[in-house]
């Protein structure tokens, strides 16, 4: 099938241009922090779930609730405690006295952006809950499913520095998420430009850039971006020297990985791969395209050995030893 690159192209050109207009408009609020905004929207674009991970205070929920208003989305932010109930997050049946009846109460998951905060601090029977919602778009309250609404996005946080009274999500949901990223403090002019703000009362509010119905169109555009099979054979090569690193000249590897990614890391670099083509205004992935979402995609879902924790080895520094080695079509 033969695809008008030149169309395609300016068709996307005309359809991103209200990308620039949200991160201005963002940026009204928070200062920097481009990498986490163009995560949030790639996940948007996509319908793919975001794990943000960062110490306190660095604007993550801030960032996540003036995404959600750019776009006039439907948000709703839970605190994960270790006492937090299933029925807290998806709701529950209650008896209705007066017909004699259980008629469902739907709870804060019933929305298009859900801010799960410290994710990890609640225990499995809410992770296994919430983990029906992301794989399935669904949610089931008694004997009922019901459907969520379109788009429905889970962006967690967590802080990497608590341990006590935490739970380590299950390697099945981490791998739910599209991308994990870590988010770093601000530099040193970003830092002075948020102290120069946070210092008076005046605060700005953010006006809706795109409608829903909008975001819906430009995440179908974004499904149209050409992918060329050069490309689409450059990612499926980065995803098996994950799992078999000895065929790819990366021996060495061998005793630090213990687990690569699964074919659900092949599908996230495609689909990440558009979208970020997409916030270029480019109808067609390059491998720049790949490289620039391969550690936000690849990061959660390699699994280290002792060896490697050991040596105090990060997934980020595998990642690229191997996108050094992998050749660029």
């Amino acid at each position: 099938m033969s695809v008008d690159i030149v169309a395609l192209n300016a068709a996307i050109k005309q359809e991103s241009q209200f990308v620039d207009r949200m991160m201005s408009e963002v940026s009204k609020v928070v200062v920097g922090q481009r990498e986490m905004l163009e995560g949030i929207l790639m996940g948007l674009l996509t319908g793919g779930h975001v794990l943000l991970e960062g110490v306190p205070g660095l604007a993550k929920t801030l960032t996540i609730a003036s995404v959600s208003k750019a776009i006039s989305l439907d948000f709703q932010r839970l605190q994960f405690t270790p006492d937090l109930l299933p029925t807290d997050l998806i709701g529950t049946m209650i008896f209705n006295p007066k017909t004699g009846e259980f008629a469902p109460k739907k709870g804060p998951i019933f929305t298009n952006i859900v801010l799960a905060d410290e994710i990890n601090r609640a225990p499995a029977k809410v992770q296994s809950a919430l983990l029906e919602a992301m794989a399935e778009k669904q949610v089931t309250i008694g004997d009922t499913t019901y459907k969520l609404e379109n788009p429905f996005l889970v962006l967690a946080t967590q802080n990497p520095l608590e341990q006590e009274g935490t739970y380590p999500l299950p390697e099945a949901q981490m791998d739910r998420f599209m991308f994990k990223i870590n988010v770093d403090y601000p530099t040193k002019g970003d830092e002075l430009e948020i102290v120069n703000r946070m210092g008076t009362n005046t605060r700005h509010e953010i006006q809706p850039v795109i409608t829903k119905e909008e975001l819906l169109r430009a995440s179908e555009r974004v499904d149209q971006i050409y992918v060329d099979n050069k490309i689409k054979n450059y990612i499926v090569e980065i995803v098996m020297a994950t799992r078999k690193p000895g065929d790819y000249g990366l021996a060495h590897m061998g005793n630090l990985l213990s687990v690569g990614g699964s074919p659900r890391a092949s599908i996230s670099l495609i689909r990440a791969s558009k979208a970020h083509a997409f916030l270029r205004g480019r109808g067609y992935v390059t491998a720049e395209d790949v490289k620039a979402i391969a550690y936000n995609v690849l990061r959660h879902r390699l699994i280290l050995t002792y060896e490697a924790e050991a040596e105090n080895m990060k997934s980020d520094e595998i990642i690229k030893d191997l996108l050094g080695h992998i050749e660029v079509p």
